[in-house]
C-alpha cells in the first residue's frame, strides 16, 4: 500500500471514529425537538392553550439531560399527559438515547447493525463490539429493577403513610424513582421535597437510587458479579467507589457543618433530622437535583461547596453528569504524583497511559472554560450575584438542576445558555466537540522539545 493510501485510510478510520459521537449528539437533539414538540400540544398543559416554545425547549432539555432545571412548576403547569411525556424523556435520555434506539431494534429485530453497536458501545463507554447485545439486557435489567424496587417502596410510604390514592400513590412512586435512579430531579410537588425532608423513608429510598445510578452501570455491573471479590475489582470501579463514598462523606460533613444553625434551612431541627437533610442534600449534589430544604436560603459557603461537588458529578457511563469522578481522580493522582517527583502516576497497584493524563486536562480545561463563559455572559445580561449566577451555571453543565430559585426569572437569553449547557454537560465536552469536528489533522512530525518556566 502506497504512503497516499495508507493516510487515505488513516484519514478514513478516524472519520468513522467520529460517526458514533456524532450521531449521538445528533439523536440527543432530535429527541429534544420531539419533547418540545408534544410539550407545546394543549393537552400537556394545564389551561387554555399550549406552552409557549421556550417553556417546552427548556423542559424537554432538561429531562432528556436528566437536569431537572424547570422554568415552571411541573406539579401544576403541567398535565397528568404532559408530566408522562417528561417522564418518557427523562427514562430515554437517562438510559441513553442510542442505547435505547439498539434495545428497541434488538427486541424488535433480534438484531442491531454494526454502526448502531459502534455508537452505542461509544455512549455506553463499552470497550468491544461482541459484547453490546448482551450489555443492553444488562442495563435494562439494572434499570427497571433498581427502579421497581424503590417505586414499591415509595408506593408504600405514600400509601400507608400518607394516606394518598392508591393510583395517586403508584403514580407519585413511579415518577420519582424513575426520576431519582436517572438523576434527573424533577418532582410532582410544587416545593420538591421539602415537605418529607424529615421523612427517611422517603428520603433514604429515592437517595440510594440516585447513588446506584450514579456510580454508573459499570461499576454495578462488576459488583453484582464480583462483589465479595475485590481483587478482580478494576481501577475504574476502585476509583469510583471510593470517590463516591469519600465525596458523600465530605459533602455530609461540609454541608451539615455549615447549615447547623441557619434557621431557614437546617437551624430548625434535631440533630438526627439535620443529618438526613444534610446526607440528602450532599448526594443531590451528584446531579440529582431533588431539594429537601431551600436552596436559595444556604449560606453562599455551601453554595462554593457545592459549586465543586457539582461539577465533579459522578461516575461515567451512568446517568449522572459532571466531569466524572474519574476524571477529578487521575487530576488528584497527576497532582500527588508530582508533588512527591515520581515519574508514571499508579493507582490502586496499576500506570495510568499518558493518554489519559491528557483526556482528563482536557475534560476539565473544556468544562471550566465553559462554565467562566457562561457565567461571565449572564453577568453581562443579569443582575444578579456571581455566587448565584456560577451556582446556576454549574449546576446546568453538571446536569444537576439544583437552583437558587432564579432559573424561572432569568431572561430569555439567560434560559437559553442554561438549555445549551445541560446539552453540553450531558453529552460531555469531549463527545460535544468530537461530534462536531468536521476535519482532524495529523502531525506527522514532531517538533524539537524546549522547557518554559513553570511556577
Amino acid at each position: 500500500m502506497s504512503s497516499a493510501n495508507r493516510t487515505e485510510a488513516a484519514s478514513a478510520v478516524r472519520r468513522s471514529r467520529l460517526r458514533p459521537a456524532r450521531t449521538i449528539v445528533a439523536a440527543f437533539g432530535l429527541a429534544i425537538a420531539l419533547g418540545t414538540a408534544l410539550l407545546m400540544l394543549p393537552i400537556s398543559k394545564v389551561g387554555e392553550g399550549g406552552a409557549s416554545f421556550l417553556e417546552a425547549l427548556f423542559t424537554a432539555t432538561s429531562a432528556v439531560c436528566v437536569t431537572g432545571h424547570v422554568v415552571v412548576d411541573t406539579a401544576t403547569f403541567w398535565t397528568p399527559f404532559g408530566q408522562v411525556v417528561i417522564l418518557a424523556l427523562i427514562q430515554v435520555g437517562g438510559f441513553g438515547i442510542m442505547t435505547f434506539a439498539s434495545l428497541v431494534g434488538l427486541a424488535v429485530l433480534r438484531k442491531i447493525s454494526l454502526r448502531s453497536r459502534l455508537t452505542t458501545a461509544t455512549e455506553a463507554h463499552s470497550f468491544g463490539l461482541d459484547d453490546v447485545s448482551g450489555l443492553l439486557g444488562r442495563v435494562a435489567r439494572i434499570t427497571l429493577v433498581i427502579q421497581g424496587a424503590v417505586a414499591v417502596l415509595l408506593f408504600l410510604r405514600f400509601s400507608l403513610g400518607y394516606g394518598e390514592p392508591i393510583g395517586r400513590a403508584v403514580w407519585l412512586a413511579v415518577f420519582h424513582s424513575v426520576s431519582a435512579f436517572n438523576n434527573a430531579g424533577f418532582s410532582l410537588f410544587s416545593d420538591n421535597l421539602v415537605p418529607y425532608a424529615l421523612d427517611p423513608f422517603i428520603c433514604l429510598p429515592i437517595a440510594a437510587a440516585i447513588i446506584l445510578g450514579g456510580i454508573g452501570f459499570p461499576v454495578i455491573m462488576q459488583l453484582r458479579k464480583h462483589l465479595r471479590h475485590t481483587l478482580k475489582w478494576t481501577m475504574n470501579t476502585r476509583i469510583v467507589l471510593a470517590g463516591t463514598i469519600t465525596l458523600l462523606v465530605a459533602g455530609t460533613v461540609y454541608i451539615t457543618a455549615i447549615e447547623w444553625s441557619n434557621p431557614a434551612t437546617l437551624g430548625a431541627m434535631e440533630w438526627p433530622q439535620k443529618l438526613l437533610a444534610g446526607f440528602f442534600t450532599s448526594v443531590q449534589t451528584r446531579t440529582a437535583g431533588f431539594n429537601s430544604i431551600d436552596i436559595g436560603a444556604m449560606d453562599p459557603a455551601s453554595w462554593i461547596g457545592m459549586d465543586v461537588l457539582m461539577l465533579i458529578g459522578g461516575g461515567p457511563a451512568g446517568t449522572a453528569g459532571g466531569i466524572k469522578i474519574t476524571t477529578f481522580a487521575v487530576l488528584f493522582f497527576i497532582l500527588v504524583t508530582e508533588l512527591r517527583g515520581e515519574g508514571a502516576v499508579n493507582v490502586f497497584g496499576k500506570r495510568l497511559p499518558r493518554s489519559v493524563h491528557r483526556e482528563a486536562i482536557t475534560v476539565v480545561l473544556l468544562a471550566v472554560g465553559v462554565v467562566v463563559t457562561a457565567t461571565v455572559t449572564l453577568m453581562l445580561i443579569t443582575d444578579v450575584t456571581l455566587d448565584r449566577l456560577l451556582f446556576e451555571v454549574v449546576s446546568a453543565f453538571g446536569t444537576v438542576g439544583l437552583s437558587t430559585g432564579i432559573t424561572a426569572d432569568l431572561p430569555p437569553a439567560g434560559q437559553v445558555i442554561l438549555i445549551l449547557l445541560m446539552f453540553i454537560g450531558r453529552l460531555g465536552p469531549i463527545t460535544f466537540a468530537s461530534g462536531l469536528a468536521l476535519a482532524d489533522r495529523r502531525i506527522t512530525y514532531e517538533l524539537p522539545k524546549e522547557r518554559p518556566i513553570i511556577g
